[in-house]
């Protein structure tokens, strides 16, 4: 799905036309872009976390010359998925097998 796919289907889900759709995607992307070049974190509860992670300084291979260089340190963004998110993404067998396996356990 590209965004403008994206907008088309926050449009139809929401109700919002494609040009309020596309400003509430954009301003959703700004924010989550402004927060985490601050060093915050965005925790939206079912969905996921969107956080800062710093890399560092570590040696590497050009694959053109075979030479070690040295790839320099660097922050990266993260997104890790909260667990309704990735219950949604199991196959139906699976998440009656998971729901039994909470219901043993207590």
């Amino acid at each position: 799905m590209n965004k403008s796919e994206l907008i088309d289907a926050i449009a139809e889900k929401s109700g919002l036309t494609k040009t309020d759709a596309a400003k509430a995607l954009d301003a959703f992307t700004s924010v989550v872009k402004d927060t985490l070049q601050q060093n915050g974190d965005i925790t939206l509860v079912g969905f996921g976390s969107f956080t800062v992670a710093e890399r560092a300084e570590r040696q590497g291979l050009n694959p053109k010359t075979k030479e070690p260089i040295t790839i320099p340190a660097a922050r990266v963004p993260k997104f890790k998925p909260g667990k309704a998110l990735k219950d949604a993404l199991l196959p139906q067998e699976d998440t009656t097998k998971a729901t039994a396996k909470k219901a043993t356990k207590k």
